[in-house]
């Protein structure tokens, strides 16, 4: 069956809540526009605030980020972290367990994401840790 080949706007999206814990405005999905292999939308990180920890099972994340300056922590036990700021790009390759935290305590982070999953909510997992991994790779 093919599809119309028509052009799709979507304006003024409603925030929502993620698993993630994060607002986040859906711009491009499945159930805004259609899509069938990429998702797009704007997340906003508050001042202060973190992900829930988590990965995104089988799927790739491009990510700009447009405001702020942002910690990743990643990895088996959240034991890596990268600083990136505002201007940049990041790549997050599937199944990896991440958290970002806002480092203002003033001003939101504001980024673009894009997945190649069109229903982008729906392969997002919870990820749990203790720390412990962290202390047994530091002891290596």
């Amino acid at each position: 069956m093919s599809r119309p080949r028509e052009i799709i706007t979507v304006r003024a999206p409603v925030e929502r809540v993620t698993r993630q814990g994060l607002p986040a405005f859906v711009g491009i999905s499945q159930a805004t526009a259609g899509s069938t292999g990429i998702s797009m939308n704007l997340v906003r990180i508050p001042p202060g605030a973190a992900a829930k920890a988590h990965y995104h099972r089988d799927h790739e994340s491009a990510i700009y980020l447009l405001q702020g300056q942002v910690e990743t922590r990643y990895g088996e036990g959240l034991c890596k972290s990268v600083l990136n700021r505002a201007g940049d790009f990041i790549f997050i390759p599937p199944n990896v367990p991440h958290q970002p935290r806002n480092l203002s305590n003033d001003s939101p982070a504001i980024a673009i994401i894009s997945r190649n999953d069109p229903n982008e909510q729906e392969n997002v997992v919870s990820y749990q840790t203790d720390g412990a991994a962290c202390a047994k790779q530091t002891r290596k």
